[in-house]
């Protein structure tokens, strides 16, 4: 039996860190700020990083090291970025027994173009891991919980996994990607009773709510039997329970990169509830996980081994 299984996307990383990466505030780009470069010119890269993410592998990376028994889902194209998702899973002493290998496509793949702030700007390939079905989840398998991360949009497949988990009692962690949120509110409200953790970043809360104020949001999204937690970015993060809601400020330490820093934040928080049912010392696991995280490029090398406050690995 595992303590938990990840399921999602897993990438090819390739982080490129140039000075030349000039940020430009506009209101051109949809965000305010554009990440430029003059076109027709050459750019001197003076860092290349090759990694993996994926949300499903950055989260399993943080269960096993912190001494969970882990497996991930993710799909993978029969190509060298495949094999090193595999490679790098094996290293983490994660299970790769239900990766699921198509020859129909290939492995996704993502570049990110570092500015000297840490911000970046992602370049990103889905490939397989943006057509999830029914056969890539292995039904039956017993775990305490799952951690959902994006499935292509395939919101009837995590309804499924959610009826699923209520019957064998495994307990869930949700991180929806983009392409869940999409299906808007209504089609969210007929699956949410059985997430134990919902997890968001603000502005996805607020796409999802269709409201701007954190009140006005938990009021929407919140549960009696389920927890929140909503990463606002620089500014710290959220989380609500039994009518109550906590904020947790950001240390500010500065960022080498923030790549991998919600994945992080997320399962670091998971990995705490799970060990103690604590919010304080969840939130003190997240928090140590993401700032960890983004001292370093990739979503994975900064992933902490161990506990916060010297509680020890688990047994």
């Amino acid at each position: 039996m595992f303590d938990v299984l990840t399921i999602g996307a897993a990438t090819r990383d390739v982080f490129l860190l140039s000075k030349h990466f000039t940020l430009l505030r506009s209101e051109l780009f949809e965000t305010g700020v554009g990440e430029c470069v003059s076109l027709g010119s050459k750019i001197e890269i003076e860092t290349i990083v090759p990694t993996t993410g994926g949300g499903a592998t950055n989260a399993a990376v943080t269960f096993a090291r912190l001494g969970f028994k882990t497996a991930t889902v993710c799909r993978i194209g029969a190509d060298g970025a495949g094999r090193d998702v595999v490679a790098e899973l094996k290293k983490e002493n994660i299970s790769s027994k239900y990766v699921r290998v198509t020859k129909k496509g290939l492995t996704a793949y993502s570049t990110l173009l570092t500015a000297p702030s840490g911000e970046r700007t992602v370049l990103v390939y889905r490939g397989v891991s943006s057509s999830f079905v029914s056969t890539d989840i292995p039904w039956g398998i017993k775990t305490r919980w799952m951690y959902l991360t994006s499935l292509g949009g395939n919101l009837s497949l995590v309804s499924q996994i959610i009826r699923q988990s209520i019957k064998s009692e495994t307990k869930i962690a949700w991180n929806p990607g983009r392409q869940e949120l999409e299906k808007g509110m209504p089609a969210f409200k007929k699956i949410l009773s059985g997430v134990s953790i919902l997890i968001l970043n603000r502005e996805e809360a607020k796409f999802l709510a269709g409201k701007n104020e954190i009140p006005e949001i938990t009021a929407i999204l919140s549960n009696p039997n389920r927890l929140l937690l909503i990463t606002d970015g620089e500014k710290g993060a959220y989380v609500h329970k039994d009518g109550k809601t906590s904020f947790l400020p950001s240390s500010g330490k500065k960022a080498l990169s923030r790549t991998g820093a919600g994945d992080a934040f997320g399962s670091g928080f998971v990995a705490g509830w799970m060990k103690t049912g604590s919010l304080d010392y969840a939130l003190k696991v997240a928090s140590a996980n993401a700032e960890s995280v983004i001292q370093h490029v990739g979503a994975k090398k900064g992933i902490i081994s161990k506990w916060p406050g010297g509680k020890g690995r688990k047994g």
